[in-house]
């Protein structure tokens, strides 16, 4: 007889890869799975220092396969299965179980939509799509060679039962596939994604009365910096003119005190300048806006200059520099990219 305190039961597992991911993780369940256990699962080993274990009934940091496979023969195969063991064991037993990735296509995260409902008894499961940032605005349909990589997945189940990779076809993060039944956007940006799934996140960050660390005497900026040249994004030559040209702006604004926000895969500081003073907070970048007075915030092309739009008021200045210069892999993204900062107010320059 099965116990009914077991089947009342609803997990929801995030698994999340960055600051933005983790704090839409927290929202969803803060407001809208507050009943449901909340497990997270974090894979990228920097986000360690953005998550807070006390918010949550279990997390833990699952190695990616791919880049940590376990030692000796058949590692990522057999990294997979262990992985698979380490979330069912924070899972335990459920009725429900809510599955959150920000994709489903890949073979880390996928296995588990056949998986782990088995491992926990839960009779009913969903998959449900976590914002991305930038990434979320445009669809990515799937091509031929990753249509027949999910098929290659497939006969991993011929010595490994649970690993039963789930296909799907359309959009490449699983927007159209049958498993999924919600994808969650952010509020404000635009997306493409069918109608009936989507739901509207409410903002990730409250705007919390701002923090003055030195009395405001001086007005102060953000710079917020992401790889450039070294992703591809900028002609090297069109670099040190951006930089510049940055600084002069700050400079004509009055701005004495600048704050430089560099990027985990931009070692060399790309758009720093010698007297920008270099921050490492110790939450999520976007936390940190909140908490924190900024007269101006200003980048190229990062996400963080959208939800700086959502969190301080008009009157703080929110500015893309050196899009005209700027290499995109289309047309279409660039145009994309564009209506998306236009239309939550960003300012270009």
């Amino acid at each position: 007889m099965s116990d009914s305190r077991t089947d009342a039961v609803t997990v929801a597992v995030y698994f999340v890869a960055s600051p933005l991911q983790y704090l839409a993780a927290q929202r969803i369940a803060r407001d809208i799975e507050p009943g449901a256990r909340q497990v997270l699962v974090w894979y990228k080993p920097g986000l360690k220092s953005v998550v807070d274990a006390s918010e949550w009934d279990a997390c833990s940091y699952m190695p990616w396969p791919r880049w940590e496979p376990l030692p000796g023969w058949f590692g990522r195969h057999r990294r997979l299965r262990a992985n698979i063991d380490l979330v069912a064991g924070l899972v335990g037993r459920c009725d429900t179980l809510l599955l959150h990735s920000a994709v489903f296509d890949t073979e880390a995260i996928n296995y588990f939509l056949h998986a782990l409902p088995r491992r926990a008894g839960a009779r009913t499961m969903h998959a449900r799509i976590l914002p991305d940032g930038l990434i979320s605005i445009r669809r990515y349909p799937l091509s031929l060679p990753k249509r027949l990589m999910q098929r290659v997945r497939l006969l991993r189940r011929l010595i490994a039962p649970e690993l039963r990779y789930r296909c799907s076809a359309g959009d490449r993060i699983g927007s159209d596939a049958d498993f999924c039944d919600r994808i969650y956007v952010l509020p404000g940006l635009p997306h493409a994604y069918p109608a009936h799934k989507v739901c509207v996140l409410p903002p990730l960050v409250s705007r919390a009365q701002p923090v003055f660390e030195d009395g405001a005497a001086s007005r102060r900026a953000l710079v917020i910096g992401q790889p450039l040249v070294g992703a591809g994004l900028l002609p090297a030559p069109a670099l040190a003119p951006l930089t510049g040209r940055i600084r002069d702006w700050l400079a004509g604004q009055g701005i004495v005190q600048i704050d430089y926000k560099a990027h985990p895969k931009d070692p060399g500081h790309e758009l720093r300048h010698p007297d920008y003073r270099l921050i490492e907070p110790d939450c999520a970048l976007e936390m940190h806006m909140a908490r924190t007075r900024y007269d101006a915030v200003v980048g190229m092309r990062s996400s963080a200059l959208l939800f700086a739009r959502q969190i301080y008021p008009p009157a703080v200045q929110v500015v893309a520099f050196g899009w005209a210069d700027a290499l995109f892999k289309s047309e279409q993204e660039k145009t994309d990219m564009k209506h998306a900062f236009e239309q939550c107010g960003v300012r270009f320059a």
